[in-house]
C-alpha cells in the first residue's frame, strides 16, 4: 500500500493535526518505510512459538473472585475535608 501526499493530508486533518504543505512529501515517504518495515515483519515465520506478555516467563498468582461492598467507608472518607452520615459533604451550588 502506498501512501502519497493526499493520503498524508487526509489523515492529518481526520486526527486534527496542523501539516504544512512542505513537509506532506517527507511524511509519506517515512509512512511509507513504515509500512515496508510492518511488511518485512509480517514474512517472519512464528509458526509454533507461543504468544509473549512478559519476557520473563511465570505464572500468575490467582485470587478468588470475591464480590464485596468494599467496607472502606472510613478510609475513603478520611481524604474528605468535611463528611457527613457516611458521606461527601459539599457546598450547595444550585439555588
Amino acid at each position: 500500500m502506498a501512501i502519497d501526499a493526499a493520503t498524508v493530508r487526509k489523515v492529518a486533518f481526520l486526527a486534527r493535526i496542523k501539516t504544512p504543505e512542505d513537509r506532506l512529501e517527507p511524511l509519506a515517504s517515512e509512512l511509507n518505510g513504515i509500512m515496508a518495515w510492518i511488511d518485512q515483519l509480517s514474512e517472519v515465520d512464528v509458526e509454533g512459538v507461543e504468544p509473549m506478555t512478559s519476557n520473563v516467563a511465570q505464572a500468575l498468582r490467582l485470587r478468588d473472585d470475591v464480590v464485596t461492598d468494599g467496607n472502606k467507608v472510613a478510609d475513603v472518607l478520611s481524604n474528605a475535608p468535611k463528611s457527613a452520615d457516611g458521606f461527601f459533604a459539599v457546598p450547595k451550588v444550585v439555588e
